[in-house]
This record gives structure tokens, C-alpha cells and sequence, in this order.
């Protein structure tokens, strides 16, 4: 006989909460990226996937953006540690197949003049107050 008390609902470990289509979020940068700042991407419910793109202001521009899972700001120094994917090119685009709550975007100290971006997620329909932060070997740690 089936509990009268339980209620089934998606979770951090439920794997259909992956398996479905997603819930689309999309955003983007409303001005260029200034130099030495990063922009903290927060999602309202944990993500299946994102795709980040980055957008130039044409041809000749040679400014990079960073992609990563923790702040720049964070006790881990992520740009030298090397925690991050870098595009480099106009349309540049990268696709994570991760579960997260945040992401953050940055861009170096001396570039980013003209640099703009997009994001698309997919999310799932897990409230984010169940996603654990990301550390560990990668996000927040060599070894």
C-alpha cells in the first residue's frame, strides 16, 4: 500500500530530472565586460546544461572571456590555477552537460573592450538550494 505521506518530487540525485527537456533560460551581457571584472550568472533552479557564447564587435577584436564555476574573488586564485575555459574568437561558444546553481563570467585585466555574451541553460525543475557548491580537484584544487 502506497504511503499517504510521501510525495514524489525531482531531487539533486533524481536521474529523470535530467533525462527530459529542459527548462529554457536564457541571458546575455546588456554592455560590454569591463576589464578585470566577472559577472555572476545565478540560475533560479539547478541547470542540466549551458551554453555560453561569446560575441565580438567584429572582425580584428582579440579580447578573451572566462567561463568558471567559482569567483575570481574566491580563497581559490582561479585564473592561475587555470580553472576556467577561455574563448577566444567571435561565436566562440562552449557547452557544459553540468548541474550547477552559478556560474561566473570574467575577463582579463588588460582585454575586453567590446566583449559581449549570451547564455542558454536548460534547467531542471530541482529548487537550487539542493545543489552543493563545486570544489574539489578542478573548481577549487590542483590535486
Amino acid at each position: 500500500m502506497a504511503d499517504a505521506y510521501f510525495k514524489y518530487k525531482a531531487g539533486i540525485g533524481n536521474a529523470a530530472s535530467y533525462l527530459v527537456s529542459g527548462r529554457p533560460f536564457i541571458t546575455g551581457s546588456v554592455g560590454p565586460l569591463r576589464p578585470g571584472f566577472e559577472q555572476k550568472v545565478e540560475f533560479p533552479l539547478v541547470t542540466k546544461r549551458i551554453s555560453v557564447i561569446r560575441h565580438g564587435a567584429g572582425a580584428g577584436v582579440t579580447d578573451v572571456m572566462r567561463v568558471h564555476f567559482n569567483s575570481t574573488s574566491s580563497t581559490i586564485d582561479v585564473i592561475s590555477s587555470s580553472h576556467y575555459i577561455e574563448l577566444d574568437s567571435d561565436e566562440d561558444t562552449f557547452e557544459f552537460n553540468v548541474k550547477c546553481k552559478e556560474i561566473y563570467i570574467s575577463a582579463p585585466q588588460a582585454n575586453a573592450q567590446n566583449l559581449n555574451w549570451r547564455l542558454y541553460a536548460e534547467l531542471t525543475q530541482i529548487d537550487k538550494g539542493e545543489m552543493y557548491d563545486l570544489t574539489g580537484v578542478g573548481l577549487t584544487s590542483k590535486t
